[in-house]
Parts: structure tokens; C-alpha cells; sequence
């Protein structure tokens, strides 16, 4: 590795969001110079906007590519390809994609970055474990019911703490170079089975209730979701979680010399950090 990638900031995408500001963490802890693009960030960045792109990008050899809303969804292949040219233009050198598991328009995005730089890596993940203490299924475990339009589908929920590991290591260092690292937990849960681990972990009831798309979406809407963030949504349940991804895989513990993160062990560290601490 040159010195000028040891000293070259990092830029990492959505990097006060969920994944970015694990990440950024992690590579601030190895002492490496980390430059956040966000909305509202000192490095005012948007997706659907390159205007920012350029002063987002100058003088970085790695990026970390969290695409929103998702990479799922229509016309996010050609931002990727838009965004990846230009990365390159600018010298980046690797590229860590975070891409989800049976999305064709994930793999058509997938695709692009792996074209676009030899040195890119794909996260492909699972749903989050996350998604029940600072997502949308927050609100959910903190009234006792996860409503969603899924029913006895098992989904290897993956935590994001494996995740960011995996990131920060493929954004400094080139073991997994070109490689597609597809992420899971260890063992694949119903929403039912989920419920009853979230009942255990913060010792109040939690139910799972499937709903129809249409009432998911109206319920999201009603809670304060955006209408197009909680559409988008219902078609990625609609998409994705209908059995396809059920097989778990070996990276996490392949690729950290770790055992994945099992979703009990996060519900404990979750409630035990306050994540589901009753509304006054």
C-alpha cells in the first residue's frame, strides 16, 4: 500500500447514516483521514445532484458507496455509473460497494462498479438487525407490534457491526479486491421467531402481524414515514423477502476470523444500550 493511500482521505457516503458513520469510525480508529458526504454534512453531497461531486471526491483514493434510497430501485444503476466514472476520473483506486441481497437492480449496480475500478469490493447484506432499533421497525418493537408485509418468510438478519468491520477492512487493504462478500447472521429468522427474541431481550411483549402492502404502507405513512420512502419499502418486502435469500453464508466469519453477530446477542446489546427504552 502507498503512502499516498494511507494519507489520502476516505470519502464515505451517507457517512452520518447508519452504515457510513460505522465505517467512518472504524477507519478513524486506525488513524486514517476520513472526508463525510452527506445532505447536510461540511461536505454537502446528494445522489441525485453532482453538483457536490467533484469537491466531494478531489484528492481521495478510496470511497465508500452507500447509495440512497437503495440500490433496488429504478434509475440507480445510471447515478452508480455517473458516480463511479467520475470517482475514477478523480483517481480513486478502490471502491466498497454496499449492495442487498436478490435485487436485479442491486446486481446491475454491482456490476457497474465492479467494471468501473479492479480494486472494488461488493457488501452484499442481508436485512439489517438494526432495522428493529434505528429503522423503520423501530417504532414497531417499542409498541409490541412489528407489522409487515411478510409472514412466515426466514430472513438471516445480519448486524451492522459485522458489516462496518467488513467495510472498513475491504476500504484498507486488498485481500477482497473484486470480490463480492455476501453478508448474513447466522441463522435464518422468521419475523415471528424475531418477535419473541425482542419479547426476551426487553421483557415487554412484542407480536409480528403480517400486513398487505397497502396497509404497510398506509401505517409507515401514518407513523410519519415519507409516502415514497414507505412504498419503496413495501416493494422491497414484496421483492426480496419471499424466500430467496433464506441460505445463510460464511463471510463475516470467512473474512474477520469472527462468528457473525446472531440476532439474540444483538437484542441484548441493543435493549442494554437503551435502544427500546419505553416512551414517557
Amino acid at each position: 500500500m502507498t503512502t499516498s493511500q494511507t494519507t489520502a482521505p476516505i470519502l464515505v457516503t451517507g457517512g452520518t447514516g447508519r452504515t457510513g458513520r460505522r465505517v467512518a469510525d472504524r477507519l478513524r480508529a486506525q488513524g486514517r483521514p476520513v472526508r463525510i458526504a452527506s445532505r447536510g454534512g461540511a461536505v454537502p453531497f446528494d445522489w441525485h445532484d453532482d453538483a457536490g461531486w467533484d469537491a466531494a471526491l478531489a484528492g481521495t483514493v478510496a470511497v465508500y458507496l452507500c447509495y440512497s434510497p437503495d440500490l433496488a430501485l429504478p434509475g440507480a444503476d445510471a447515478v452508480v455509473d455517473a458516480f463511479t466514472a467520475r470517482a475514477v476520473r478523480h483517481g480513486v483506486e478502490r471502491i466498497v460497494l454496499l449492495s442487498g441481497r436478490g435485487e436485479d437492480g442491486a446486481r446491475a449496480c454491482e456490476d457497474i462498479a465492479l467494471a468501473a475500478a479492479p480494486a472494488t469490493t461488493v457488501v452484499r447484506c442481508s436485512w439489517f438487525q438494526e432495522n428493529f432499533s434505528e429503522h423503520f421497525l423501530l417504532d414497531g418493537v417499542l409498541d409490541g407490534r412489528i407489522a409487515v408485509p411478510a409472514d412466515q418468510v426466514r430472513e438471516p438478519f445480519v448486524s451492522l457491526e459485522d458489516v462496518a468491520d467488513v467495510a472498513a477492512l475491504a476500504l484498507t487493504s486488498d485481500a477482497h479486491a473484486g470480490e463480492v462478500l455476501e453478508l448474513t447472521g447466522p441463522e435464518a429468522l422468521t419475523f415471528t421467531q424475531v418477535a419473541r427474541l425482542l419479547s426476551d431481550a426487553t421483557g415487554r411483549p412484542v407480536e409480528h402481524v403480517a400486513l398487505t402492502p397497502d396497509d404497510f404502507v398506509a401505517e409507515l405513512t401514518a407513523a410519519g414515514v415519507h409516502p415514497d420512502e414507505a412504498a419503496g419499502l413495501a416493494w422491497l418486502f414484496q421483492e426480496v423477502l419471499d424466500g430467496r435469500n433464506t441460505a445463510t453464508t460464511d463471510t463475516v466469519e470467512r473474512v474477520l476470523g469472527r462468528a457473525a453477530t446472531p440476532f439474540e446477542a444483538f437484542a441484548k446489546n441493543a435493549a442494554a444500550a437503551g435502544a427500546w427504552v419505553p416512551r414517557a
